[in-house]
């Protein structure tokens, strides 16, 4: 909880209080907008936080809080990328000032503007940590990874070296494990978190604080403090920590004198891989003494609110269902500004995982390893029309990588507006035609046909001639890493109209650290296509497959060269040239590259050879 008046405790649980918020928001150009309780849309605003899933405890997460409001106000909007928000909650207390509760510092990701509003969506700085990390080869205690990541997302760390020393496991050397899913530094935040045996937020200063689970409540919430409640008839424990050992390919599982709780699986985390069999029990038990002080019972409760709650509080409820003498401990809050306070607290059955023996328990914990070859997919859709005629087009290209030597499939779907050409034909039209015969008609009858005066009947033929709709043929190429793909070419035969086909290939003998590129080419026979925008997706999905494109390698490097006076005033016609050098390949290795030759240059005079030298020496990975 934040550190608060005993008076502000006492008036925050008054049936009536009286308080109002107030807020800023700071720009990134240095302007201040200050903004009151009154210029907040009434109902609008909100700061939601937790600190595990919907389900169970976790341990080492890093979720980011999220902050709306909506505020009557003229600030435009374009000025707003990035800025700050910070928010305060004032409460009068019994000698009638206001004490100030600061509610945190939140940066803006999304502003829009309505005719009179303006509305505001922001996170804390734990989005900052979404940065790529490259430190493969880090080694230091927990400090020194903190440290590390504070500096590189420019957060300030709200422990000292000391504070985090002085934790169980702080002390101890850790190493990052080659073979590991890290690939931000909010990564490494989450395993070191599980290391050390707790959790991280942003605190309302906006520096990184490690949590871990107590045991002492911090408040007592009383039946007429909440609108609405719902405690379930269990009390989650835990007793036994699992991490699974990549080296020997194994998963370590350390319980208590009483296992007869829950299973803290950590999975495979790449700073507990290394070591002696003793270091890393050790580890786990220290973990496993931080988790077992977990002792609570599962709650969701409308409450009237108390803005000093942090995530990680551990609360008593009394009155009504509640039982007072069990203790909760507040995973996810939500705090309405001038509405209700909603407070949650997760957590598993022990009796559900009762029936699971050691064995079961070593094999739930072994299946965490199939994270390290996790399914990955790459997606495409088309963001421009193409109009496929008799000549190929490129409508698909997606590049991919892998982490292991596996295999990886192909899907696509392509709706194409069709228009066949129109095909001509012909056949000969068969039948009788009569001729009547000549004065077959008699003007004393008064016009009326004389008896046998009998027409000629002859049969004949005629050419007839017209157009109707033909049919287009569809041709479909795949091509992966340039290699045109010749034992499998899809094609259809339409008629005029819409159209989807379904694509699919296999793709076998996928190289690890390697930039692979699969394209697919369309051509139209017999008429022409049209493949709108968005109607073409496809993916290619596999193991252990990079979830973004890995860096094919490619450097290019250009030049010019302008005039240059060689001897008796002859002077050289500017040039310029391209030298390009593609690796594809995502591993570390060093290259270098020597390009070496003559060029003539003419004049008047006999031809000059000057020689041209140019060196590429680098290291893949700066």
């Amino acid at each position: 909880m934040y550190p608060v008046s005993e008076a502000f405790l006492q008036a925050v649980q008054e049936n009536t209080r009286r308080y109002y918020w107030t807020g800023e928001i700071r720009t990134k150009g240095g302007a201040v907008y200050p903004f009151g309780y009154e210029d907040i849309v009434k109902g609008s605003g909100y700061i939601t936080a937790q600190c595990c899933g919907s389900a169970e405890i976790e341990l080492g997460t890093v979720y980011a809080a999220e902050m709306g409001i909506t505020l009557f106000s003229q600030i435009d909007r374009y000025t707003l990328e990035g800025a700050e928000v910070r928010l305060s909650y004032h409460l009068r207390i019994t000698d009638g000032s206001f004490e100030e509760v600061p509610m945190g510092i939140f940066e803006v990701s999304e502003a829009n503007r309505t005719a009179h509003c303006l509305e505001l969506k922001a996170y804390d700085y734990m989005l900052r940590f979404e940065k790529s990390f490259n430190g493969f080869e880090t080694m230091g205690n927990a400090y020194a990874f903190l440290d590390l990541c504070c500096k590189a997302c420019s957060v300030e760390l709200a422990h000292t070296k000391d504070e985090i020393e002085a934790m169980p496991n702080g002390a101890e050397l850790l190493s990052v494990y080659p073979e590991n899913d890290i690939e931000t530094y909010r990564d490494v935040l989450y395993f070191v978190g599980q290391v050390l045996g707790g959790f991280f937020c942003i605190n309302r200063e906006g520096k990184l604080e490690l949590r871990k689970y107590g045991t002492e409540p911090v408040m007592e919430v009383k039946s007429r403090h909440r609108f609405t409640s719902s405690f379930s008839d269990f009390i989650t424990r835990y007793t036994a920590v699992s991490s699974t050992n990549l080296r020997t390919q194994t998963a370590e599982y350390y319980a208590l004198e009483q296992d007869d709780g829950l299973t803290m699986n950590l999975a495979v985390n790449p700073l507990l891989q290394f070591g002696l069999e003793e270091t890393r029990e050790e580890l786990c038990r220290n973990i496993l003494a931080d988790i077992s002080v977990v002792n609570y019972v599962p709650f969701d409760s409308s409450t009237i609110g108390n803005p000093a709650l942090d995530l990680g509080d551990v609360l008593v409820f009394t009155g009504g269902q509640a039982d007072g003498e069990q203790i909760a401990c507040i995973t996810s809050s939500n705090c309405k500004i001038g509405g209700k306070h909603t407070l949650k607290c997760v957590g598993k059955n022990p009796r559900l995982a009762q029936a699971k023996s050691k064995n079961d328990k070593n094999i739930s914990g072994l299946l965490n390893q199939i994270e390290a070859g996790k399914i990955g997919i790459h997606t495409f859709t088309n963001a421009s029309a193409f109009t496929v005629a008799e000549t190929d087009v490129k409508i698909i290209t997606i590049e991919f990588a892998t982490s292991e030597d596996n295999h990886a499939q192909f899907f696509g779907s392509v709706i194409v507006d069709v228009e066949a050409d129109a095909v001509e034909r012909t056949a000969l039209a068969k039948g009788e035609v009569v001729i009547p015969a000549a004065g077959g008609m008699d003007a004393g009858t008064g016009g009326e046909e004389s008896p046998g005066d009998a027409g000629q009947v002859l049969e004949v033929e005629l050419p007839v001639i017209w157009s109707e709709d033909g049919q287009a043929a569809a041709h479909f190429t795949f091509e992966i890493n340039d290699s045109v793909v010749a034992i499998h070419q899809p094609e259809e035969t339409w008629h005029s109209g819409r159209h989807t086909i379904l694509l699919y290939y296999p793709i076998e003998g996928v190289v690890a650290n390697y930039t692979n590129v699969f394209n697919v080419y369309m051509r139209m026979g017999g008429g022409t296509g049209i493949v709108d925008t968005g109607s073409c997706i496809a993916s290619i999905s596999g193991q252990s497959m990079g979830a973004q494109s890995a860096w094919d390698g490619e450097i290019k490097v250009e030049e010019w060269v302008g005039r240059a006076a060689i001897g008796g005033g002859i002077r050289a016609v500017p040039a310029d040239g391209e030298i390009g050098m593609e690796i594809d390949e995502t591993m570390k290795r060093e290259c270098s590259d020597v390009v070496c030759g003559r060029a003539a240059v003419g004049a008047f005079a006999r031809p000059v050879e000057m020689e041209v030298w140019y060196e590429i020496e680098r290291e893949h990975g700066d």
